[in-house]
C-alpha cells in the first residue's frame, strides 16, 4: 500500500516554493515550444499574485484598479495639501492628528513624488500587475526620485525602448 507519511511530510509535499532564477528562456523540444519564466508568488490580501522577476514587466492589464493603492494615493495627496496649506506643520504632526504611525505616514507621503504619468496610470487602472501598494511605498526597494528611474523600476518602460 505504500509508506504512511507523517503530517509534516504531507504538508511538505503539498507546499511549493517558487523562487526567481535568472531570465526567461525559450526552446523547442519535440516540435513543441517551451518557455521557462522565473517568477515568484506573493500574497496580496486573500489572493496570490504571480510577480515577474526584476527587469521583466509582465503583462499589462486593460483595467485593473487597485483600490487600496488608489485610496492610499488619495490620502497621500490630501495629506500633502494639509501640510502645504499650513493646517499641519509636518508628517509627525499629521501622524499625531490622525493617530497613525509616523513612519507609515512618511511612506505614504513619499507617494506624492511619483511621476505624474505613473499616478495617472494607477488611477486609471493601467499600472503593471506587479505594481502594488507595497512596492510604491518603498518597502521592497526605495523609490527613486528620478521619474525615469521610477518608470524603469515599476515596469512602465518596454524592454529595449528608452524610458
Amino acid at each position: 500500500m505504500g509508506d504512511p507519511k507523517t503530517h509534516g511530510e504531507k504538508a511538505a509535499a503539498r507546499s511549493v516554493v517558487i523562487t526567481p532564477s535568472g531570465k526567461s528562456r525559450q526552446f523547442e523540444s519535440g516540435g513543441r515550444s517551451v518557455t521557462f519564466v522565473p517568477l515568484s508568488i506573493k500574497r496580496r490580501h486573500r489572493t496570490k499574485l504571480i510577480v515577474p522577476p526584476d527587469g521583466e514587466t509582465g503583462a499589462k492589464t486593460t483595467t485593473s484598479i487597485d483600490l487600496p493603492l488608489v485610496r492610499t494615493l488619495g490620502k497621500a495627496f490630501y495629506w500633502e495639501r494639509l501640510i502645504e496649506s499650513g493646517e499641519v506643520a509636518n508628517a509627525t504632526e499629521l501622524a499625531r492628528l490622525f493617530k497613525l504611525e509616523a513612519g507609515w505616514v512618511s511612506e505614504v507621503l513619499r507617494m506624492t513624488l511619483l511621476a505624474p504619468d505613473i499616478v495617472r496610470a494607477i488611477l486609471e487602472g493601467r499600472q503593471p500587475r506587479h505594481l502594488n501598494l507595497h512596492a510604491v511605498r518603498g518597502r521592497q526597494k526605495e523609490v527613486p526620485l528620478n521619474w525615469q528611474e521610477q518608470r524603469r523600476l515599476f515596469g512602465f518602460c518596454s524592454a529595449g525602448t528608452r524610458c
